[in-house]
């Protein structure tokens, strides 16, 4: 039961944190890794790469893309080779966001700070 406790205890502080995060950027969580993945990358990547990287799964990661774009953070692109490729990479509001996002403006829950 103490182990129960505890992992609730660590869920409500994400869930604060998420909460948080999304009040000051304007984006979910999921939807920040996949803009510092991209710019950790330094090049297109294609949903199936971003989706292992972050681990979510290919569906949310899908639904993650398309936000993103609706937001005009990422754009993406057909591959040369096969058009039937996408790539998706950083637009200059992305990279102006994910620098934005590297002041760490939310403050971490104490529970949370050991993590980092």
């Amino acid at each position: 039961m103490k182990t129960i406790c505890a992992m609730r205890d660590v869920f409500k502080a994400m869930s604060d944190f998420e909460n948080a995060f999304e009040a000051t950027y304007k984006i979910s969580l999921n939807e920040a890794m996949i803009l510092c993945t991209l710019k950790r990358a330094g090049e297109r990547m294609t949903a199936t790469n971003l989706a292992k990287r972050t681990n979510l799964s290919p569906s949310h990661a899908s639904k993650m893309l398309r936000i993103l774009e609706e937001k005009r953070l990422i754009k993406r692109t057909l591959g040369d080779e096969d058009r039937r490729q996408m790539y998706f990479t950083l637009t200059p509001d992305g990279k102006s966001r994910v620098d934005d996002l590297e002041l760490e403006k939310v403050e971490i829950p104490d529970l949370l700070k050991p993590l980092f």
